[in-house]
């Protein structure tokens, strides 16, 4: 079994919910790694919430033994990776730490937008990739139809489609002869010293860090001094093992296999996803090629609801951060909500998930404020910076540029809903620069858009607009300059910084009355009137006002003269003049939690 041509590393890859984590399921259960009283659905999904969604948030590691149809045993190395588009930055670890990838299509669906970027995203890692044709036992399956878009859009020969339906087990056998047939052993085995990549890595309260990793040269064994070849850091093994798919410890990790390394770090910061392991006594003199850190795109501010659950809240960021590497936070502060974290994410189902787990995992109650990227400024003065928070933002005089990041989505459709999705990247800024056909009744249009525009909604009305049919990826583009101000949101005449944001001038006024609409139905009245302004630069571009309570001070006066009641009323109107002057208008907590749930 220590022969690398008996070593296959490949991974599944597809566009959300084409099946990818029911056929890992299959191969499991073929396999014989899980006895069948152990079997449950969606068994690499360990989370509620991926269970729940139906989706897989982490890659998930395992080995098993297959016996080939030639009496060989092959050890198989197996990655469940996402789908959705906010985590193809974990499709591109595990894609590092594979040499082959089943490309999963629904046969009922065809090829869609994350198929194409991802089938894209393997080819330029020079992986084998074998096309899987999944769910044929479905009566809306179009065969015909998705061995035409294979050829077509990914330019894969038809032939080399398996067929199968992970749910009804068909073509599991095919698969995995498949993988024993195309998937090449093991790459870079012949390094004369070891390089390991961890490509994930989780926290354990009893083991502290736990990194998940391809051995691509050498060994590696308990009692091993270890150097993190990116920031130098020593440490020293403590256990090795492979995923069966719970840990098992090894005596040893050895060349082209995958599994996990226990070291005796405990700080989180410490450990780098993409970073190469070497040994410390023959260290390598380079890291291994091909792996790109992703940077956030969106950024958050988290802060607790109840004050006093603050170091609660960052001891629960620091083990998500660690848990995944693409989640990003810093410590600030706000004037409305307290102390807080400004968080950074993938797009917007990271950012909800990730919120999702604080509260479930850690049970620490939040609340976000809006969403927003980053902003590339240039002073009069030429100094240049990243704003990532409107509170942030300078003077508009003294901004000399101001670029924003622009994405190149790619939408598949179907074409009976092309005017209508036209509209839509029309009123979300957007620009379509290509339309291409797929077949008769779909088209893929690739369009310009700025991220800031697609992060709230976009995706929503996608699928709202075309029935649930349409898809979308997207890649960051560059940045452009843009007309953009800072939209902030006055109480009695007093900024909350909460309700700030950065929109472009031409939705600013739009964007203003909304808020100020829903302020005046969520903030409780006072006992004085309350104008709640949208101001740009000092300049009020909508108002509502918050009328008063009111006592009915001439309730007493019953018959007489007009005048007295006319001299009472005056009298209550000078009191609430006063009143306006000194009085203060503290919102509470969940105005803020409200207007900020009504507008994410």
């Amino acid at each position: 079994m220590n022969s690398l041509n008996d070593i296959r590393n490949f991974c599944i890859i597809a566009h959300v919910d084409h099946g990818k984590t029911t056929l890992s399921d299959r191969l499991l259960e073929s396999t014989d790694t899980v006895v069948k009283r152990e079997m449950k659905d969606q068994l690499l999904d360990s989370m509620d919430l991926e269970r729940e969604r139906g989706i897989t948030i982490k890659s998930h590691p395992v080995s098993m033994i297959y016996k080939g149809n030639d009496g060989q045993d092959y050890r198989f190395n197996l990655i469940d990776t996402p789908g959705h588009v906010d985590f193809s930055y974990e499709v591109s670890r595990s894609l590092a730490a594979a040499e082959g990838a089943l490309l999963l299509i629904d046969a009922a669906q065809g090829v869609e937008a994350q198929t194409v970027a991802n089938a894209h995203l393997a080819i330029t890692q020079d992986l084998t990739i074998i096309p899987v044709i999944n769910k044929i036992d479905l009566p809306g399956a179009n065969l015909d139809l998705c061995l035409h878009q294979l050829e077509e859009i990914l330019a894969i020969p038809a032939e080399e489609a398996v067929l199968a339906s992970a749910k009804e087990g068909i073509g599991i056998q095919e698969i995995l002869e498949a993988v024993v047939a195309r998937v090449p052993s093991p790459r870079l085995a012949d390094y004369p010293q070891t390089r390991v990549l961890i490509f994930d890595s989780v926290y354990d309260s009893y083991k502290g860090v736990i990194c998940y990793v391809r051995m691509f040269s050498g060994s590696l064994k308990r009692g091993d001094k270890i150097i993190m070849m990116s920031d130098g850091v020593r440490a020293e093994v403590k256990e090795v093992g492979i995923f069966t798919p719970s840990m098992k410890d090894e005596k040893e990790l050895t060349s082209g296999n995958s599994g996990y390394v226990v070291t005796n770090i405990k700080a989180v910061s410490d450990i780098r996803i993409g970073d190469t392991i070497t040994l410390e006594k023959s260290p390598a003199p380079e890291m291994l090629p091909g792996y790109q850190e992703v940077r956030p795109m969106v950024y958050s501010g988290i802060y607790p609801l109840d004050t006093s659950d603050y170091q609660k809240l960052k001891t629960s960021m620091g083990k998500l951060h660690l848990n995944d590497a693409a989640f990003t936070y810093q410590a600030e502060s706000s004037v409305a909500l307290g102390f807080g974290f400004r968080c950074g994410f993938l797009g917007l189902l990271h950012m909800e998930i990730i919120q999702e787990r604080i509260r479930r995992e850690y049970d620490v109650d939040i609340i976000a404020t809006y969403p927003s990227v980053v902003y590339k400024l240039e002073t009069t003065d030429h100094e240049k910076f990243e704003v990532d928070n409107p509170v942030n933002l300078p003077e508009a005089e003294s901004i000399a540029v101001i670029e924003e990041p622009m994405i190149t989505a790619t939408i598949h459709l179907p074409s009976e809903f092309v005017g209508d999705i036209l509209a839509l990247v029309m009123d979300k800024r957007g620009v379509c620069e290509n339309t291409e056909t797929i077949d008769e009744t779909r088209l893929m249009l690739t369009s310009r858009l700025p991220l800031n525009e697609v992060l709230v909604d976009f995706n929503d009305k996608l699928k709202s607009m075309t029935k649930g049919y349409g898809s979308m990826d997207y890649e960051f583009s560059d940045y452009q300059p843009s007309k953009l101000v800072k939209l902030d949101i006055l109480v009695h005449g007093e900024a909350v910084d909460a309700f700030a944001s950065i929109v472009h001038v031409d939705k600013a006024e739009t964007k203003g009355r909304e808020l100020c609409k829903k302020l005046k139905e969520i903030l409780p009245r006072q006992m004085f009137k309350i104008p709640l302004q949208a101001s740009i630069d000092g300049k009020v571009i909508a108002r509502e006002t918050l009328s008063a309570f009111r006592k009915d001070v001439t309730a007493k006066c019953y018959g007489g003269d007009i005048t007295r009641k006319k001299k009472l009323l005056e009298k209550q109107k000078e009191g609430k003049k006063r009143m306006k002057q000194i009085g203060k208008v503290s919102i509470p907590q969940e105005a803020f939690i409200d207007i900020l749930k009504n507008t994410n």
